[in-house]
């Protein structure tokens, strides 16, 4: 079946105006324009349509949907299934979240009681959620599915009082690390504080650990840009490889 611009935006949701976008960045091209003029879509755009929208729904940017579309490779069954696990793992964040509303609800209404651990599931949930869509694939391909499984574990069963002390070990590793950026002194006492609050970080979620897992913790930092924009986004420039390199001098 073939549908003019008019009807394929009425069908997909979306404006004409974006798709006339899509076409002149070779996002999504008509099949075809006919005699008058007008752009005309078959089956297969109406598929490649659906593609990028489900990607859309992921927050992903148009260059990065047009990059995995042009893969050489690209196989819309395996893509569709990736679609599906990725709304099932949302499905379950907002499912926890929901359950936490609900009995935070019941708790202030004096119907049932709830414990602190309770009162912060759903965001703990959420947050781990985010952590595996972002960095799931390299961490077990690194360390494989039961230890990030057993870490995973840990942070969910933290309790508030543990995830407020990991968080400020955090702040005061970024504070500590800000000054060693501007000094250029990775043997300082001030670098041995980064490195000892980002130790004490790590331990709140990690199952063993081990100066070796540290400095291979390090190396990915700098090794993989997501990783490296995390510290830099908080603590400026060079922060993932100042750190990384503190880690390699004290991690022994």
């Amino acid at each position: 079946m073939e549908y003019t611009i008019k009807k394929i935006a009425e069908l997909s949701g979306i404006s004409t105006r974006t798709l006339r976008y899509y076409d002149e960045i070779d996002l999504l091209k008509p099949a075809r324009i006919n005699s008058s003029g007008y752009r005309i879509y078959g089956t297969k755009e109406v598929d490649k349509l659906q593609q990028i929208l489900f990607y859309r729904s992921m927050e992903l940017k148009l260059e990065e949907i047009q990059k995995l579309l042009n893969t050489p490779n690209y196989d819309p069954k395996y893509a569709l299934q990736d679609h599906y696990r990725q709304l099932l793992e949302k499905r379950q964040q907002i499912d926890h979240l929901i359950l936490t509303v609900e009995k935070t609800l019941r708790y202030q209404k004096g119907e049932l009681y709830m414990t602190d651990k309770e009162k912060f599931v759903g965001f703990k949930q959420k947050k781990l959620q985010e952590n595996e869509q972002t960095y799931g694939n390299e961490i077990r391909k690194k360390y494989g599915e039961e230890t990030v499984e057993a870490s995973n574990q840990k942070w969910l069963n933290l309790s508030e009082e543990d995830f407020s002390s990991m968080e400020t070990a955090e702040e005061e590793m970024l504070e500590a690390l800000k000054i060693v950026i501007a000094t250029k002194e990775y043997h300082s006492d001030k670098a041995k504080t980064v490195f000892l609050k980002h130790k004490e970080w790590l331990q709140y979620t990690s199952p063993a650990y081990s100066p070796e897992m540290h400095r291979d913790l390090g190396q990915m930092y700098v090794g993989d840009e997501r990783f490296a924009a995390y510290y830099d986004e908080r603590a400026g420039a060079l922060a993932a490889q100042t750190l990384n390199q503190i880690i390699q001098n004290f991690a022994k």
